[in-house]
């Protein structure tokens, strides 16, 4: 890598010890510098998505591309493999193309900032960023179309250029990227937040090289990366068997009528090295449900996993990379040939998340989650208001979190670590909608001795006509439970029109017009559970009735607990849970709600839509 980043002073870097405090020191200001790259964008951004939401990503990685802090892994290694040009001091990349930076962004709505930090002529470190733009040409409002069967149809693809050489603005370049943008001011907005955030990194990585030394700060970076490395590989050789550990979980459609897809790994342990191997998954989709996996992301996911269900006190970094080998098929779901489209890969990454919980919780069931990042749904609505004038709304909502082996799972949530709901009142105040219902979806989460988080009903009622997107799944499939709890309740798309009519849309559709007074109920997942429900503690059960989170009718059906007259029956929950023990079907580690062709069989019956056909076999 080395060979592309011209130094005008070419005095190594020379590795020295480094004591407890000060490394300490140095860890807790990297992670301090992290947050105000993020408090940089957020209070400069104009997008919802972004300045509301945190739909961004920063990162400090040391000389050879390493994230030392971050949050969605490393990916400079392989993007400046691919990169055919040098790098010097005040020059900074953009780029939003995935099939030109190995995947380091997965759809061209992530626009990616890279900045290699220099002190005194020496490449001392790297930064990055980058965050989803809310619009970025293509056919549809959002750039984020269903049906789209080649990337062309999503947007302007910008492969690696620079917008900044040797400090100097690329006019150009800017004016090129925001002219093709329905929401040119929000991205002018957000993408100068983007830069400000990684110039904000380089000056306080200059400040602590100052501050300590440069050889100190580039073997802090270092240490820190070892330091992960030991802990990862102590977790690796005790919790990865070396027999080989088989999971599959399903993308439910691909939003043109063929599904579901199949994401399919096995997981073994070759001396101090777990393999991952996706051979088995189904082939990519003519549609845009692709998702271009970059090998080091999937590593990120497994260790963000592990160190979270394990042992939290340890600092996420790319340390521990060489103890995994990721093998993806090429022409997969997960690897698909170019010119696939992309869009809409939120829907095959948000299940790789559920894929890693039943890969590693099965030679470990006590540490064992539901499923529940199931998706992160997503509403387009746009069009011209009254006075002629354009808007354009773009939210992520929020699901059940799947139950916890030390507890129940969050309600109307997101599992993506920073992200916030956009407060209804924003939304009332800066779009034309009422935020008429926002409430739990009572018994949507799994019964479990840890029940899985309650799904949320959003009421949109619309104020302006115009044409919304729903971008969503896991309206086929369920939300598994484990270890004997129920699988969480499936997602529905309901539009009542202003006139009382309603019509029941799929969880992935676009140009679906909508009139002013039109209400859109978006009700989404519930997360699966966590032991048998008939375990759980009466009084759980009755302060989840009195939160409104579970149904009288729920708390004797799936947790055997009854009430009269609003009161706890002690003898007659005994005896109702006996009789439901005796006749409990025994699930296996595992209870997916039913098999695929069964699900398919029932689709229209249970869903009220037509079920997919399935996808053609590799």
């Amino acid at each position: 890598m080395h060979e592309k980043i011209i130094e005008t002073n070419n005095k190594p870097f020379t590795r020295v010890d480094i004591d407890p405090i000060t490394l300490d020191i140095i860890e807790n200001a990297l992670r301090n510098a992290r947050e105000e790259m993020d408090a940089t964008l957020f209070r400069t951004a104009m997008s919802p998505g972004i300045r509301e939401q945190g739909d961004a990503f920063p990162m400090i990685a040391n000389v050879e591309g390493k994230m030392v802090v971050g949050q969605f892994g490393s990916f400079i290694h392989g993007f400046m493999e691919a990169y055919e040009g040098i790098l010097e001091e005040g020059d900074m990349i953009f780029t939003n193309d995935p099939y030109s930076c190995g995947a380091a962004v997965s759809h061209l709505n992530d626009w990616l900032v890279l900045k290699p930090i220099f002190k005194d002529g020496r490449h001392l470190c790297w930064a990055a960023h980058f965050g989803h733009m809310t619009d970025i040409g293509g056919k549809v409002p959002g750039s984020l179309p269903i049906d789209a069967q080649e990337i062309f149809e999503e947007g302007v693809a910008v492969p690696p250029v620079k917008v900044f050489r040797k400090g100097e603005r690329q006019e150009d370049i800017f004016k090129i990227i925001l002219r093709n943008s329905r929401m040119p001011h929000w991205n002018s907005g957000d993408f100068n937040g983007v830069i400000a955030a990684c110039n904000m990194a380089e000056r306080r990585c200059i400040e602590m090289a100052e501050r300590f030394g440069d050889d100190i700060f580039y073997s802090a970076l270092d240490e820190l990366l070892e330091r992960n490395c030991r802990a990862m590989k102590q977790l690796i050789m005790t919790i990865v068997p070396e027999e080989k550990q088989f999971f599959e979980d399903y993308v439910c459609d691909d939003g043109l009528g063929v599904g579901p897809y199949k994401i399919k790994c096995a997981m073994w342990r070759e001396g101090e090295q777990v393999i991952f191997d996706f051979e088995g998954t189904d082939a990519q989709s003519p549609g845009s449900i692709n998702f271009l996996l970059n090998e080091e992301m999937f590593k990120m996911f497994c260790g963000t996993f592990m160190i979270s269900a394990f042992d939290p006190q340890i600092l996420f970094n790319d340390g521990f990379y060489d103890y995994m080998d990721v093998r993806i098929p090429k022409g997969s779901l997960l690897k698909p040939n170019r010119p696939a489209a992309l869009s809409c890969r939120t829907h095959a990454l948000g299940r790789i998340f559920d894929v890693i919980s039943g890969l590693l919780g099965q030679g470990n069931p006590d540490f064992l989650c539901g499923a529940g990042f199931s998706d992160s749904p997503h509403l387009m609505y746009s069009g011209y208001d009254k006075k002629g004038k354009w808007f354009q709304l773009f939210q992520i909502g929020f699901g059940g979190i799947p139950a916890r082996p030390i507890g129940d799972g969050p309600d109307g949530h997101s599992l993506w670590p920073g992200f916030t709901n956009v407060p209804n009142e924003y939304i009332e105040a800066y779009f034309p909608l009422r935020i008429e219902i926002y409430e739990s979806i009572p018994d949507s989460g799994g019964a479990g001795y840890h029940r899985g988080g309650n799904g949320i009903c959003v009421g949109y009622r619309f104020l302006e006509n115009g044409r919304i997107s729903i971008h969503d799944d896991r309206w086929l499939t369920y939300p598994w439970g484990v270890n004997g709890a129920k699988p969480g309740a499936r997602g529905t798309k309901k539009l009542i029109r202003a006139d009382g009519s309603e019509e029941l849309l799929p969880s992935k559709c676009d140009r679906v017009v909508v009139q002013e007074g039109d209400l859109l109920l978006y009700n989404t997942w519930g997360g699966g559970g966590v032991g048998d429900p008939l375990t759980r503690e009466p009084e759980r059960v009755q302060a989840d009735m009195a939160a409104g989170l579970v149904t009288e009718q729920a708390a004797c059906d799936h947790y055997g607990v009854v009430f009269k007259n609003g009161a706890l029956d002690e003898g007659a929950t005994k005896k109702r849970r006996a009789e439901m023990a005796a006749n409990k079907e025994n699930k296996g580690l595992f209870d997916f709600g039913d098999d695929i062709e069964n699900l398919r069989a029932n689709c229209l019956a249970e869903t009220g839509l037509q079920p997919p056909v399935a996808p053609p076999q590799n």
